[in-house]
């Protein structure tokens, strides 16, 4: 059965506080600086904008913009769509300053992204679901292109037009590790029609600063141009109490180039090369109790880096007919790292780790649907809508990670330095997938869904585990295994009218099986998950469109649960494993409103309550009925925006915002947690004519949190856990002009 409405009595009742209070001071403050806006003449208020529209006699209808979104792989409306998505537009990124895709998924409802200072560790969870860098239970897709390994997912926002959080298993139609969901971003298309250019540079504390611009338009009648480039770079939140420099600096310069070439009135093609070469400093970790009673602050005897080079070619092909759509999507991604930090995380000389990892990605989808606002009529009731597709794939990635260990460290009896290789892998994958998808829709009401998918891939690892000098003999592998799956979905969906849709939808998901390319011996290999996933959820419009509001229930049961454990003979480093079984239930309810032209309101609230099956082993350890380990209990956010027209071109504009995550524990073993906690982020600007000036307040009351920590030597670690602070508080300014 469907989790009913009374689990949100069961929230966690600090979060709630925690919410209430920062809420209180926040928005209060925001209302109080906008109270006299809101009292100006009605006729000085913000003009026609996207979302409100002047009728003939002259009235103004406000109405909530319409987002699109590609969560099945067609463009639909978000309210009619039958699957939970939450959808941050490139204007709620402008809006808000989102910089980041861990940003823009703080108005999504449970969902939490588990990641490092070091950019290229991002990793996302949704309702609980989540995994390993190189297999993510939730796949990012940069323009269609799955990011197989999560290295290459959180990358620098650059004429993005949306990001599409999209929860729940989504194997019928995309395949392997989305068994959680997946995150669908999408570039801004080079217009065709007139030239544009933005031109921008944030600063703030912390010496952050950048410049990032991009420009648009036509090269001829068929062929249109689009160009962004930029720079980013901040001072490190941690210091060094040995040395007093700040830790975890970052810096990156980025770009992304465009062309979109349309042959003939039914075809376009587009082509796109993203690039970002990032010089990011250490890791901020310390034992965690020494972290929450002096944040920000490590002592080390090394200070090292964290480097990232991607280039990311794409190739998009389309072509709308009358009857059949058609489309390819080619997409190239290569990456390659290079880490150095002081392993051990003290002031004494022990260990010290160099990796480096490489790898190179390709991919194939060819997919052929009915055309887009088209169905094929059966009968005077019944019509038929269907896609099809098939997707190939190949992955190629290397990795040499060295533990540097000084004289003595090993044994009293090893008085010399001795490196060891942990690991030094080649792991090879490729395979393919085909789906089938169909809708009949009965009576232009009820739709009933059907979607098949089969996924086969093959895999060959070849691992080397050694030391040099040799004071061991090698552990060499040299393997090789096949996986094969098939993932239904089944949905029902109830357009009751325009924008206010029922459903209810049961979905399999899958997440790869595979190697570790460093693991205690016996653990090279790891086993496919599966998942089945029951939902149901209503998309509501109301007011003439002035507020939605969408809400949906959910029950997964997991089989074969991968999780992430600590490697107990290499610190810092990590395996996957099959812990058995779990359940996860819960709700997610989002609210967008605008009751007024030039003010619009939103919230999103989440809860989650997942747990292990009997008999689930994680790390060695029973963890049957324990807490699903990086699982907040509840995400919140609630916000405002507000914009006034002061003259014909002078307007101003703030925004308000509270974002809440509720208590969840650090490993399976529940041994160490991070209680609820809310951040308060302000944004308030001025825009005359094409030129702007903001300010901008991130986390306002300098909460404290520890997002990341897992469980470390309590030799080196005497709280047998390390972690890493959360950002503090950060302001600055931004300025910029348009053309």
């Amino acid at each position: 059965m469907f989790p009913s409405l009374h689990l949100l009595s069961s929230f966690n009742r600090p979060a709630a506080r925690s919410i209430a209070a920062t809420l209180g001071r926040g928005v209060l403050t925001f209302l109080v600086l906008t109270a006299t806006a809101h009292a100006q003449d009605p006729a000085r208020q913000t003009p026609p904008a996207p979302g409100i529209t002047q009728e003939d006699d002259g009235t103004i209808r406000i109405r909530l913009p319409t987002v699109t979104v590609r969560a099945e792989k067609e463009p639909e409306n978000v309210q009619d769509a039958p699957v939970s998505v939450t959808a941050v537009t490139r204007q709620t990124m402008e809006d808000a300053g989102v910089r980041s895709v861990s940003d823009a998924a703080q108005y999504a409802p449970n969902t939490y992204f588990n990641e490092f200072t070091a950019r290229k560790l991002s990793n996302a969870r949704f309702r609980g679901i989540g995994s390993s860098p190189n297999n993510p239970a939730i796949t990012t897709f940069i323009d269609g292109v799955p990011q197989l390994n999560a290295n290459s997912s959180s990358i620098e926002l650059l004429d993005v037009d949306q990001i599409e959080f999209v929860r729940g298993p989504q194997s019928a139609l995309f395949g392997r590790n989305t068994v959680g969901g997946l995150v669908n971003i999408t570039s801004a298309r080079p217009s065709r029609k007139n030239w544009t250019a933005m031109l921008s540079g944030p600063f703030g504390n912390f010496s952050s600063g950048g410049l990032q611009g991009t420009a648009s338009g036509p090269l001829g009648e068929r062929v249109a141009l689009g160009v962004g480039v930029g720079y980013s770079t901040r001072d490190g939140y941690t210091t060094n109490s040995l040395t007093g420099n700040d830790l975890d600096s970052r810096s990156a310069v980025f770009s992304k180039t465009q062309v979109l070439w349309t042959p003939a009135a039914a075809w376009d093609v587009r082509a796109i090369v993203t690039t970002e070469r990032a010089r990011d400093g250490d890791y901020g970790l310390n034992d965690l109790s020494a972290l929450r009673a002096t944040p920000f602050r490590v002592t080390r005897d090394f200070e090292g880096y964290t480097r990232r080079d991607l280039v990311a070619p794409t190739i998009l092909v389309n072509r709308a007919g009358k009857t059949i759509d058609f489309s390819a999507t080619t997409g190239f991604v290569w990456w390659k790292t290079d880490d150095l930090t002081d392993l051990d995380y003290t002031p004494l000389p022990l260990i010290r780790r160099a990796n480096t990892e490489d790898n190179r990605q390709f991919t194939e989808e060819l997919r052929v649907a009915s055309a887009r606002n088209a169905s094929h009529a059966l009968s005077d009731t019944v019509a038929v809508r269907w896609q099809a597709g098939l997707f190939f794939f190949s992955q190629n990635y290397t990795q040499d990670a060295v533990n540097s260990f000084s004289p003595l460290v090993l044994s009293p009896f090893l008085p010399f330095a001795i490196d060891q290789h942990s690991p030094q892998a080649a792991l090879d994958d490729h395979g393919f997938g085909v789906y089938g998808r169909g809708t009949l829709t009965f009576n232009k009401k009820l739709d009933a869904t059907i979607g098949l998918r089969g996924d086969h891939e093959n895999k060959a690892a070849n691992l080397n585990t050694f030391f040099s000098p040799a004071i061991a003999p090698p552990a060499p592998v040299n393997t090789e295994r096949s996986f094969n799956d098939v993932s239904p979905q089944f949905t029902v969906s109830y357009h009751l009218k325009s924008e206010n849709t029922v459903y209810v939808t049961a979905a399999r998901g899958f997440k790869a099986g595979g190697f570790n390319a460093a693991s205690p011996p016996g653990s090279e290999s790891y086993g496919q998950e599966h998942s089945w996933n029951y939902e149901g959820g209503v998309k509501s419009s109301w007011l003439g469109q002035r507020l939605a509001l969408n809400a949906a229930v959910f029950y997964i049961n997991w089989v074969d649960l991968q999780v992430n454990v600590p490697n107990p003979f290499v610190p810092a480093q990590f395996y996957i494993a099959n812990a058995g079984t779990a359940t996860s239930k819960g709700i997610e309810i989002e609210l967008n409103a605008r009751p007024q032209p030039g003010l619009d309101v939103f919230a999103s609230v989440g809860h989650t309550s997942g747990h292990f099956g009997s008999a689930s082993v994680s790390g060695g350890a029973n963890v049957s009925g324990n807490t699903v380990a990086n699982m907040p209990d509840m995400t919140g956010s609630v916000g405002l925006q507000y914009s006034h027209r002061i003259r014909a071109a002078v307007s101003a504009y703030g925004r308000a915002e509270v974002v809440s995550y509720g208590k969840f524990f650090y490993d399976d073993a529940n041994t160490e947690s991070q209680s609820a906690y809310s951040l308060a982020n302000f944004r308030f600007g001025v825009r005359v004519s094409r030129v702007f000036v903001e300010g901008w307040l991130r986390n306002a009351f300098d909460t404290h949190y520890i997002p990341t920590a897992f469980a470390f030597d309590p030799r080196l670690a005497p709280s047998g856990f390390i972690g890493e602070s959360g950002a503090p508080r950060t302001a600055g300014i931004r300025a910029g002009v348009t053309f």
